[in-house]
């Protein structure tokens, strides 16, 4: 634990800092300088990090504020604090100054102790009590402007131990903290700014390299290529880029050397000597144990590996690392799991699902992933169950005799027969089954002989996609499965409905054939539904003509959260139907999924929908008004030709965010700068409008 301590005259000009003799203080001293000595080689490209820091730190607001820096271990935390707490501006504006470095362990009363002998309070230490030392840090801060900065907090009870030593004086004081956790800022900081620390643009990180190796000097020519490769390879993390500073500083500067190094980055970072993996290794270390096994799995992936959260999910779940969590299915666990981590910052967010924000894909930097690596090593750590990815095309998969592989639970497999191998079914353990084909495939009656089956899905790189391409036939089935994923699925004849199928499903992508009610009000479990309706021809998109639609009539559950329809050919007097669903948050209406010129929204609310897109649909006239759409965040409407325009009352939702337009009428475009503007009109500055490619 260490600590460092300033403090001025508010009419004056700052006065020497008091260096103590006390071995806590220069034990504090010492830690203070081995951190400013690395971080200051690493501050290139945080001066607008800095600047909001120390504007929020500086602001005319009385009561006492928390703000935060969060990210992962080598992100340069420590180093934007350590620049904002020596900005000349800070230190005129508080009169104190302390700065304590906490990490994983917390002896409060060390804290205490080093804080008041940074304050010259002459106290026998030894002798006196903690609650003493509490009451004396309480009045040498009070009705004085402070700022404390906490830097490395890893525990909710730690921030709630040290809150109680600061005095509330509505003076304009401060407090910093730094953590790889955003759990605890949020809990530190709940209505104060948490500054994200994102890493580095690979522009910064070269930058960062050319400072620290060449001092301001210019580069040469020559090493601009190999030095791109080399701060790609650092991928955005600060530590990672002065680490390979450090190497290229200290040997002859030469071309030969450089391009080694692009080739071979990783090994000298994993080589670090001053300990580049054991910086990342804190984070592992306080992992809880139920997250230490998800984690090192990650070493697994290839590098720079973008991962999708349902797929890693699933393989998860077929490993046995989920523990199951109430009624939560293991799946949703899984999803917290990985959220767990990402809030950690030990993993890192790259695709998030435009209709609700929510995570899509998902990556581990490559020193995170060596961690793994490191850490599967040292542990022993072996995968135990059985698990088979199969990516190259096979003309007779029954050859991989994959009745021998009796405990297999996750296979991935890639066919280009038309025929569905019938050993699958003979895998009565498989939990998940990714199949990759060009056809359609007829799934066999004894599908349902797999009992632990709980994610059939189809070509799913292609699961946003709403064509009959590439489909999964099921003309019969012999008993009910326990799915509750299965996409691109449809039923024939000897099938009577989807609930008799699969009545624990939870997302489905369907369509018929067939002239009949689609009921799924009574799959109880179903949250995500894809649906497209039936037709007699006209399978994809292309101009051959419009297709024959048949009447369709569809009920859904109460539990459904996100629904997509296409080419279903409803009335818009169905949409009281989906308007009455008390836990819609989204709703894709594609082509000709509802048929007519005019939709008018009745004033029956869409109680919980946040995010409505509208596309190529017929629709001309549509009269809406805000109290339809009260939790509305985002519209977007694409393809829509014959609209004239969007109402204005849309622009008076309180929660909307944004306007999204493409490839719509002029008018359409007119209507939305009219929305903008008379929200800006009335103090509205928050609602974004993006409008593409408008057509006559």
């Amino acid at each position: 634990m260490s600590m460092k301590f300033d403090s001025m005259k508010m009419e004056s000009s700052p006065r020497p800092e008091r260096m103590l003799n006390q071995s806590a203080a220069a034990a504090a001293r010492i830690s203070f300088n081995r951190n400013s000595k690395r971080l200051d080689e690493i501050v290139v490209g945080m001066d607008g990090d800095a600047e909001l820091i120390r504007d929020k730190l500086v602001e005319d607001q009385k009561k006492l504020d928390v703000i935060s820096i969060v990210g992962m271990g080598g992100i340069g935390k420590t180093t934007l604090a350590t620049k904002v707490f020596n900005d000349g501006y800070v230190k005129h504006h508080f009169y104190v100054r302390v700065w304590v470095t906490v990490s994983q362990t917390y002896d409060k009363r060390a804290v205490l102790i080093q804080i008041l002998a940074s304050m010259d309070v002459k106290l026998e230490f030894e002798k006196t009590s903690d609650s003493k030392l509490h009451e004396m840090v309480h009045k040498y801060l009070m009705n004085k402007r402070y700022l404390i900065v906490i830097d490395d907090i890893w525990n909710i009870d730690t921030w709630d131990n040290l809150k109680l030593f600061f005095p509330h004086d509505n003076n304009g004081s401060r407090i910093l903290l730094t953590s790889r956790l955003t759990e605890v800022v949020k809990h530190a900081t709940s209505n104060g700014l948490i500054h994200h620390l994102g890493h580095l643009s690979k522009e910064r990180s070269w930058d960062l390299l050319c400072q620290k190796v060449f001092h301001g000097n210019e580069c040469p020519e020559w090493s601009i290529k190999p030095g791109m490769q080399i701060v790609a390879n650092c991928q955005g993390l600060p530590l990672a880029v002065v680490v390979i500073a450090g190497v290229l500083a200290k040997e002859a500067c030469s071309e030969k050397l450089w391009e080694e190094i692009s080739y071979k980055t990783g090994s000298y970072l994993v080589g670090d000597q001053n300990g580049c993996l054991e910086i990342l290794a804190s984070s592992y270390n306080h992992l809880p144990l139920h997250l230490r096994e998800c984690f090192l799995y990650l070493g697994g992936l290839p590098e720079d590996y973008e991962f999708e959260v349902r797929w890693l999910s699933w393989l998860w779940v077929a490993e046995g690392f989920i523990q199951q969590g109430g009624d939560r299915c293991l799946e949703d666990v899984a999803e917290g799991y990985l959220m767990d981590l990402i809030d950690r910052n030990l993993v890192i967010v790259v695709d998030r699902r435009e209709s609700d924000g929510g995570v899509k894909a998902c990556k581990v930097h490559d020193l995170v992933k060596e961690l793994c690596l490191k850490k599967a090593k040292e542990e022993g750590f072996i995968l135990q169950t059985e698990r088979l990815i199969l990516s190259s095309e096979l003309s007779n998969v029954t050859t991989l005799r994959l009745h021998e592989k009796a405990h297999l639970r996750y296979l991935a497999i890639q066919n280009s027969s038309e025929d569905f191998p019938s050993s699958i079914c003979d895998l009565w353990n498989l939990q998940t089954l990714i199949y990759f084909s060009c056809r359609d495939t007829v799934l066999p009656r004894n599908i349902s002989d797999l009992v632990s089956l709980r994610h059939l899905s189809y070509n799913p790189s292609n699961s946003g996609c709403l064509y009959l391409k590439n489909i999964f036939f099921l003309p019969s089935i012999d008993k009910p499965m326990k799915l509750q994923t299965i996409s691109h699925v449809v039923l024939g004849d000897g099938v009577d409905n989807f609930q008799k199928c699969f009545p624990y499903i939870k997302e489905l992508t369907c369509t018929t054939y067939t002239e009949k009610e689609n009921d799924f009000q009574s799959l109880t479990y179903l949250e995500k539904l894809k649906y497209i309706g039936i037709w007699d021809s006209c399978m994809d998109d292309s101009p051959k003509g419009e297709p024959s639609y048949q009447k369709n009539h569809i009920t859904f559950p109460e539990t459904l959260k996100t629904l997509t329809l296409k080419w279903c050919a409803l009335p818009w007097s169905d949409m009281s139907i989906i308007q009455s669903l008390p836990n819609l948050q989204v709703l894709k209406l594609k082509r000709n999924a509802f048929m007519g010129s005019c939709w008018k929204a009745d004033e029956q609310e869409f109680r919980q929908l946040k995010f409505l897109r509208l596309e190529k649909l017929d629709i001309k006239l549509w009269e809406a008004c805000s109290s339809s759409f009260p939790c509305l965040r985002q519209l977007e409407i694409l393809f829509c030709y014959d609209l004239e325009e969007i109402p204005l009352e849309i622009g008076d939702i309180p929660t909307l965010e944004l306007i999204k337009i493409m490839y719509c009428k002029h008018s359409v475009g007119e209507s939305v700068r009219r929305i903008e503007e008379e929200q800006q009109n009335m103090g509205n500055y928050d609602l974004k409008t993006d409008v593409l490619y408008l057509v006559d």
